[in-house]
């Protein structure tokens, strides 16, 4: 992993050595945000919350900004933060924080005034509804704390879907009480154990007995000796994500991913 400009551009800056601890931003992707960002550095305040390794909030000191502010809740990816800082020497710029990026403590060591915010949560915290209910909690809570030319930065996956609540719940397995089938339908389960063990001994399966109802109406027979049907599956609905008090957002897709630009309203 390496700073792409600015003052430390081209350092390459310490790293986990798997995927699977942290899930940094690609250069592509990340020169590309910078891109749209260009000359909102240069003496800027950031919050980079779910800093990671630093990867965004080191770019942003390398690029000029004047403070910057980390929030990680990982203890050892936050001392692993702290070792990319004394790398680059920028300690006077960039501050660490061991914290919840979604707690009341972040916004109170967020600088201000604050001119550029980065949130870049874990995709299980925006894949669940209420998780993702308190991200976009905060989001609008740091947007509020922009100047007036400021950006907030959110990364999510792409597309982004939630069950719709509407279906979710008749979806949702509920307790129920199993009932026995009426005896008429014994017959069939013993041919069901017979063949299960014909398989296993090769024996030769019971003739089933005509079942004791063999009168009533077909349909009605049916309905009963019919195999339950699986649940439905909720119908899956694209997530809102406006803020109230906000401008955007302003949407860029990147295959499986997206970064989300509002500004305060």
């Amino acid at each position: 992993m390496r700073i792409i400009a600015g003052d430390f551009r081209s350092r390459k800056i310490y790293s986990p050595p798997d995927d699977q601890t942290t899930r940094p931003i690609p250069d592509r992707v990340k020169e590309s945000l910078f891109s749209l960002l260009r000359g909102r550095f240069e003496n800027a305040n950031v919050f980079d919350g779910f800093a990671g390794t630093g990867s965004i909030g080191l770019e942003c000191a390398s690029r000029g900004a004047a403070r910057v502010v980390c929030v990680e809740k990982d203890r050892d990816m936050a001392d692993l933060l702290r070792a990319n800082v004394a790398l680059l020497n920028c300690a006077d710029r960039v501050e660490v924080v061991c914290g919840d990026a979604l707690g009341p403590g972040a916004l109170a060591r967020s600088p201000r005034p604050l001119n550029l915010a980065f949130l870049d949560p874990p995709y299980p915290l925006m894949q669940e509804p209420t998780s993702c209910r308190r991200v976009l909690a905060q989001v609008g809570a740091l947007v509020q704390l922009l100047d007036a030319d400021g950006f907030l930065v959110l990364r999510t996956p792409w597309p982004l879907r939630h069950p719709d609540p509407a279906t979710a719940q008749a979806a949702a397995p509920t307790p129920e009480v199993r009932r026995r089938k009426p005896k008429r339908d014994d017959w069939k389960q013993r041919l069901r154990d017979e063949i299960d063990g014909r398989r296993s001994k090769r024996r030769t399966p019971i003739a089933p007995t005509e079942p004791d109802d063999a009168d009533e109406p077909e349909g009605r027979n049916a309905e009963a000796s019919a195999p339950e049907s699986a649940a439905p599956q909720p119908v899956m609905i694209d997530v809102d994500l406006r803020i109230p008090g906000a401008k955007g957002p302003e949407t860029h897709v990147y295959r499986q991913m997206a970064v989300h630009l509002y500004m305060r309203a």
